[in-house]
Protein backbone atom coordinates (compact mmCIF):
# COMPACT_ATOMS: atom_id res chain seq x y z
CA UNK A 1 0.00 0.00 0.00
CA UNK A 2 1.49 3.31 -1.06
CA UNK A 3 0.91 6.73 0.52
CA UNK A 4 -1.75 7.78 -2.03
CA UNK A 5 -3.80 4.65 -1.41
CA UNK A 6 -3.40 5.12 2.34
CA UNK A 7 -4.58 8.73 2.00
CA UNK A 8 -7.68 7.70 0.07
CA UNK A 9 -8.59 4.76 2.31
CA UNK A 10 -7.85 6.71 5.51
CA UNK A 11 -10.06 9.57 4.33
CA UNK A 12 -12.83 7.14 3.39
CA UNK A 13 -12.60 5.37 6.77
CA UNK A 14 -12.79 8.55 8.84
CA UNK A 15 -15.51 10.15 6.74
CA UNK A 16 -17.79 7.14 6.41
CA UNK A 17 -17.41 5.94 10.02
CA UNK A 18 -19.72 8.76 11.08
CA UNK A 19 -21.70 9.54 7.96
CA UNK A 20 -24.51 6.96 7.71
CA UNK A 21 -23.18 5.29 4.57
CA UNK A 22 -21.12 2.36 6.01
CA UNK A 23 -17.36 2.66 6.42
CA UNK A 24 -16.79 -1.08 5.94
CA UNK A 25 -18.85 -1.08 2.76
CA UNK A 26 -17.04 1.90 1.30
CA UNK A 27 -13.66 0.46 2.23
CA UNK A 28 -14.53 -2.72 0.33
CA UNK A 29 -15.60 -0.64 -2.66
CA UNK A 30 -12.47 1.52 -2.37
CA UNK A 31 -10.17 -1.50 -2.24
CA UNK A 32 -11.90 -3.02 -5.25
CA UNK A 33 -11.43 0.22 -7.22
CA UNK A 34 -7.80 0.75 -6.14
CA UNK A 35 -6.77 -2.81 -6.98
CA UNK A 36 -4.94 -5.64 -5.15
CA UNK A 37 -2.19 -3.32 -3.84
CA UNK A 38 -4.76 -1.56 -1.62
CA UNK A 39 -5.62 -4.90 -0.01
CA UNK A 40 -2.02 -5.17 1.22
CA UNK A 41 -2.56 -2.76 4.09
CA UNK A 42 -3.49 -5.66 6.32
CA UNK A 43 -4.38 -5.43 9.97
CA UNK A 44 -1.74 -2.86 10.85
CA UNK A 45 -3.42 -0.24 8.70
CA UNK A 46 -6.88 -1.17 10.05
CA UNK A 47 -5.69 -0.74 13.65
CA UNK A 48 -4.09 2.65 12.89
CA UNK A 49 -7.19 4.13 11.21
CA UNK A 50 -9.47 2.77 13.95
CA UNK A 51 -7.40 4.52 16.61
CA UNK A 52 -7.46 7.73 14.55
CA UNK A 53 -11.25 7.49 14.34
CA UNK A 54 -11.59 7.14 18.12
CA UNK A 55 -9.34 10.15 18.69
CA UNK A 56 -11.44 12.24 16.31
CA UNK A 57 -14.54 11.43 18.38
CA UNK A 58 -12.80 12.40 21.62
CA UNK A 59 -11.70 15.71 20.09
CA UNK A 60 -15.15 16.64 18.75
CA UNK A 61 -17.06 15.50 21.86
CA UNK A 62 -14.47 16.44 24.47
CA UNK A 63 -16.98 18.46 26.51
CA UNK A 64 -19.32 15.48 26.78
CA UNK A 65 -16.42 13.18 27.69
CA UNK A 66 -15.25 15.56 30.45
CA UNK A 67 -18.86 15.85 31.71
CA UNK A 68 -19.15 12.05 31.95
CA UNK A 69 -15.88 11.55 33.81
CA UNK A 70 -16.52 14.50 36.13
CA UNK A 71 -19.85 12.94 37.08
CA UNK A 72 -18.38 9.48 37.57
CA UNK A 73 -15.77 10.77 39.99
CA UNK A 74 -18.52 12.12 42.22
CA UNK A 75 -19.06 8.44 43.12
CA UNK A 76 -22.84 8.60 43.28
CA UNK A 77 -25.72 7.53 41.05
CA UNK A 78 -26.41 10.58 38.86
CA UNK A 79 -27.22 11.44 35.24
CA UNK A 80 -23.63 10.81 34.19
CA UNK A 81 -23.69 7.35 35.78
CA UNK A 82 -26.95 6.53 34.01
CA UNK A 83 -25.38 7.68 30.74
CA UNK A 84 -22.40 5.36 31.19
CA UNK A 85 -24.67 2.46 32.15
CA UNK A 86 -26.63 2.97 28.94
CA UNK A 87 -23.39 2.89 26.94
CA UNK A 88 -22.40 -0.34 28.72
CA UNK A 89 -25.82 -1.85 27.99
CA UNK A 90 -25.51 -0.88 24.32
CA UNK A 91 -22.16 -2.71 24.21
CA UNK A 92 -23.62 -6.10 25.21
CA UNK A 93 -24.92 -7.14 21.74
CA UNK A 94 -21.78 -5.76 20.08
CA UNK A 95 -19.52 -7.71 22.44
CA UNK A 96 -21.43 -10.96 21.84
CA UNK A 97 -21.31 -10.64 18.06
CA UNK A 98 -17.76 -9.29 17.94
CA UNK A 99 -16.19 -11.86 20.24
CA UNK A 100 -18.16 -14.96 19.24
CA UNK A 101 -19.47 -14.59 15.70
CA UNK A 102 -17.60 -11.86 13.75
CA UNK A 103 -15.03 -14.16 12.11
CA UNK A 104 -17.67 -16.78 11.32
CA UNK A 105 -19.96 -14.17 9.74
CA UNK A 106 -17.10 -12.80 7.64
CA UNK A 107 -16.32 -16.34 6.48
CA UNK A 108 -19.91 -16.79 5.29
CA UNK A 109 -19.86 -13.78 2.95
CA UNK A 110 -16.14 -13.80 2.05
CA UNK A 111 -16.83 -14.91 -1.52
CA UNK A 112 -19.61 -12.36 -2.09
CA UNK A 113 -18.41 -9.21 -0.32
CA UNK A 114 -19.66 -6.76 -2.96
CA UNK A 115 -23.01 -8.54 -3.22
CA UNK A 116 -23.54 -8.31 0.54
CA UNK A 117 -22.30 -4.69 0.54
CA UNK A 118 -24.77 -3.65 -2.16
CA UNK A 119 -27.70 -5.35 -0.45
CA UNK A 120 -26.86 -3.93 2.99
CA UNK A 121 -26.50 -0.42 1.55
CA UNK A 122 -30.10 -0.75 0.38
CA UNK A 123 -31.13 -1.80 3.90
CA UNK A 124 -29.32 1.27 5.28
CA UNK A 125 -31.18 3.43 2.75
CA UNK A 126 -34.54 2.05 3.94
CA UNK A 127 -33.70 2.68 7.61
CA UNK A 128 -32.65 6.28 6.93
CA UNK A 129 -35.73 6.91 4.77
CA UNK A 130 -38.00 5.70 7.57
CA UNK A 131 -36.61 8.40 9.88
CA UNK A 132 -37.72 11.02 7.35
CA UNK A 133 -41.31 9.80 7.08
CA UNK A 134 -41.94 8.39 10.56
CA UNK A 135 -41.45 10.92 13.34
CA UNK A 136 -42.71 9.81 16.78
CA UNK A 137 -42.77 12.09 19.80
CA UNK A 138 -39.28 12.62 21.16
CA UNK A 139 -38.03 11.54 24.59
CA UNK A 140 -35.22 13.56 26.15
CA UNK A 141 -33.67 10.61 28.01
CA UNK A 142 -32.58 7.33 26.42
CA UNK A 143 -33.85 4.40 28.47
CA UNK A 144 -31.80 1.24 29.17
CA UNK A 145 -34.12 -0.83 26.98
CA UNK A 146 -33.68 1.62 24.09
CA UNK A 147 -29.92 1.58 24.64
CA UNK A 148 -29.96 -2.21 24.27
CA UNK A 149 -32.02 -2.09 21.06
CA UNK A 150 -29.69 0.55 19.63
CA UNK A 151 -26.80 -1.74 20.58
CA UNK A 152 -28.44 -4.58 18.64
CA UNK A 153 -28.60 -2.30 15.60
CA UNK A 154 -24.91 -1.52 16.02
CA UNK A 155 -24.05 -5.22 16.31
CA UNK A 156 -25.85 -5.92 13.03
CA UNK A 157 -23.51 -3.45 11.35
CA UNK A 158 -20.80 -6.12 11.34
CA UNK A 159 -22.07 -6.70 7.79
CA UNK A 160 -20.37 -4.47 5.17
CA UNK A 161 -22.78 -1.90 3.80
CA UNK A 162 -24.91 -1.76 6.93
CA UNK A 163 -23.87 1.56 8.42
CA UNK A 164 -23.01 1.57 12.13
CA UNK A 165 -23.93 5.23 12.62
CA UNK A 166 -26.89 4.97 10.25
CA UNK A 167 -28.28 1.91 12.03
CA UNK A 168 -27.90 3.33 15.54
CA UNK A 169 -29.20 6.79 14.70
CA UNK A 170 -32.14 5.51 12.66
CA UNK A 171 -33.09 2.97 15.33
CA UNK A 172 -32.88 5.57 18.07
CA UNK A 173 -35.00 8.05 16.14
CA UNK A 174 -37.60 5.42 15.26
CA UNK A 175 -37.82 4.54 18.96
CA UNK A 176 -38.69 8.18 19.63
CA UNK A 177 -35.54 9.53 21.23
CA UNK A 178 -34.49 13.17 21.15
CA UNK A 179 -32.35 14.00 18.13
CA UNK A 180 -29.91 16.09 20.17
CA UNK A 181 -29.48 13.44 22.87
CA UNK A 182 -29.22 10.62 20.32
CA UNK A 183 -26.62 12.40 18.20
CA UNK A 184 -24.20 12.57 21.13
CA UNK A 185 -25.03 9.12 22.47
CA UNK A 186 -24.65 7.35 19.12
CA UNK A 187 -21.12 8.69 18.64
CA UNK A 188 -19.98 8.14 22.22
CA UNK A 189 -21.33 4.58 22.28
CA UNK A 190 -19.26 3.75 19.20
CA UNK A 191 -15.93 4.44 20.96
CA UNK A 192 -15.73 1.16 22.96
CA UNK A 193 -16.64 -1.06 19.95
CA UNK A 194 -14.10 0.69 17.69
CA UNK A 195 -11.40 0.25 20.35
CA UNK A 196 -12.54 -3.34 20.83
CA UNK A 197 -12.30 -3.95 17.11
CA UNK A 198 -8.76 -2.58 17.11
CA UNK A 199 -7.86 -4.91 20.00
CA UNK A 200 -9.36 -7.89 18.17
CA UNK A 201 -7.45 -6.92 15.04
CA UNK A 202 -4.25 -6.76 17.09
CA UNK A 203 -4.99 -10.22 18.48
CA UNK A 204 -5.43 -11.52 14.92
CA UNK A 205 -2.17 -9.83 13.97
CA UNK A 206 -0.32 -11.70 16.71
CA UNK A 207 -2.20 -15.01 16.59
CA UNK A 208 -4.75 -15.19 13.74
CA UNK A 209 -7.55 -17.72 14.06
CA UNK A 210 -8.38 -20.30 11.38
CA UNK A 211 -11.61 -18.46 10.52
CA UNK A 212 -9.74 -15.19 10.12
CA UNK A 213 -7.02 -16.68 7.92
CA UNK A 214 -9.74 -18.08 5.65
CA UNK A 215 -10.80 -14.55 4.65
CA UNK A 216 -7.84 -12.25 5.44
CA UNK A 217 -4.13 -11.88 4.98
CA UNK A 218 -2.00 -10.78 7.92
CA UNK A 219 1.43 -11.03 6.35
CA UNK A 220 1.60 -7.71 4.54
CA UNK A 221 3.82 -4.97 5.91
CA UNK A 222 2.91 -1.31 5.48
CA UNK A 223 5.45 1.50 5.00
CA UNK A 224 5.60 3.90 7.95
CA UNK A 225 4.73 6.83 5.66
CA UNK A 226 1.53 5.09 4.55
CA UNK A 227 0.51 4.47 8.16
CA UNK A 228 1.15 8.12 9.09
CA UNK A 229 -0.75 9.41 6.06
CA UNK A 230 -3.65 7.02 6.73
CA UNK A 231 -3.80 8.05 10.38
CA UNK A 232 -3.89 11.78 9.61
CA UNK A 233 -6.46 11.33 6.83
CA UNK A 234 -8.74 9.23 9.06
CA UNK A 235 -8.39 11.65 11.99
CA UNK A 236 -9.10 14.83 10.00
CA UNK A 237 -11.99 13.36 8.00
CA UNK A 238 -13.37 11.77 11.19
CA UNK A 239 -13.43 15.15 12.95
CA UNK A 240 -15.23 16.74 10.00
CA UNK A 241 -17.72 13.92 9.60
CA UNK A 242 -18.53 13.69 13.33
CA UNK A 243 -19.15 17.43 13.60
CA UNK A 244 -21.20 17.52 10.41
CA UNK A 245 -23.25 14.46 11.32
CA UNK A 246 -24.22 15.77 14.76
CA UNK A 247 -25.59 18.91 13.11
CA UNK A 248 -27.46 16.88 10.48
CA UNK A 249 -29.05 14.54 13.03
CA UNK A 250 -30.32 17.52 15.04
CA UNK A 251 -31.95 18.82 11.85
CA UNK A 252 -33.05 15.27 10.93
CA UNK A 253 -31.83 15.63 7.33
CA UNK A 254 -30.93 12.04 6.64
CA UNK A 255 -33.03 11.48 3.52
CA UNK A 256 -30.15 12.61 1.30
CA UNK A 257 -27.96 9.85 2.71
CA UNK A 258 -30.79 7.39 2.13
CA UNK A 259 -30.85 8.37 -1.55
CA UNK A 260 -27.06 8.11 -1.75
CA UNK A 261 -27.00 4.64 -0.18
CA UNK A 262 -29.78 3.48 -2.51
CA UNK A 263 -27.93 4.69 -5.61
CA UNK A 264 -24.55 3.25 -4.54
CA UNK A 265 -26.13 -0.01 -3.40
CA UNK A 266 -27.92 -0.51 -6.71
CA UNK A 267 -24.76 0.40 -8.64
CA UNK A 268 -22.71 -2.14 -6.66
CA UNK A 269 -25.30 -4.88 -7.24
CA UNK A 270 -25.45 -4.14 -10.97
CA UNK A 271 -21.66 -4.05 -11.36
CA UNK A 272 -21.32 -7.24 -9.33
CA UNK A 273 -23.84 -8.98 -11.58
CA UNK A 274 -21.98 -8.05 -14.82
Amino acid sequence: MDAIQALILGFVQGLTEYLPVSSSGHLEIGKALLGPAAEAGGLTFDIVVHIATVLSTLVVLWKEVVWIFAGLFKFKFNSETRYVLNIIISMIPVAIVGLLFKDKIETLYSGNVLLVTGFCLLVTAVLLALTHYYKPSERERISPSHAFVIGVAQAAAVLPGLSRSGSTIATGLLLGNSRKTLAQFSFLMVIPPILGEAIIDFKHLVAPSAEYLATHSTAASVPALSLIVGFIAAFVSGCLACTWMIALVKKCKLIYFALYCAVVGLAVLIINAL
